[in-house]
């Protein structure tokens, strides 16, 4: 008798077990972020979000001071990155803040315009290396490092790019979109 009790038991808690198993991943998913995300990946992307909100009009970055540089920037098997506005002045401080990113990110639309996708977080090796012994880290989140030579002439430097506009299937800071299409720019964008 107590056998059958905790069989039955274990397999009421085991059924309550795989049925919350099944619910959580697409509740998370429905809040607006990846299920395999950390709470501070996630605290990361929510911050881009509000940071970044206002420049869904491109109009607005232009007036803050970021400028398209680099075209559209595609890879050959990985999707793209898209269009960099870049903000010099901010590349240039050596200062990693969440709340001021040095690039936002945009993908072209097939109507001239484009579409916010998130960020780039960006600093340049030799101003990061002269103060400090490892790589740059953002709410827990390790940059890329990107050596010279660079297909775009640039010096070595560290990148994160937050795809907080956009999921991106293979992760929120990973450098290219497998969703993100460069097939729409000519070039102008408005």
């Amino acid at each position: 008798m107590r056998v059958e009790r905790f069989v039955m038991k274990s397999t009421v808690v085991m059924l309550a077990l795989l049925a919350l198993g099944s619910i959580w991943p697409s509740s998370a998913l429905a809040a607006g972020g990846q299920s395999s995300m950390s709470a501070a990946q996630s605290a990361l992307v929510k911050t881009v979000r509000e940071v970044t909100e206002r420049y869904k009009d491109v109009k607005v970055a232009e007036a803050e001071g970021y400028a398209l540089t680099f075209g559209c920037v595609t890879g050959e098997n990985s999707g793209a990155m898209g269009l960099h506005y870049v903000n010099f002045p901010l590349v240039l401080d050596g200062v990693i803040d969440a709340r001021r990113p040095e690039i936002i990110l945009y993908e072209p639309t097939p109507d001239g315009g484009v579409r916010l996708t998130g960020a780039d977080f960006l600093v340049l090796a030799a101003d990061w290396d002269a103060t400090h012994t490892s790589a740059p880290e953002l709410d827990g989140q390790l940059f890329h490092f990107f050596d010279a030579p660079i297909r775009f002439g640039l010096p070595p430097f560290y990148t994160l790019h937050v795809w907080a506009w956009k999921e991106n299937p293979t992760g929120a800071f990973v450098n290219w979109h497998s969703k993100v299409s460069c097939d729409s720019f000519s070039g102008q964008t408005r």
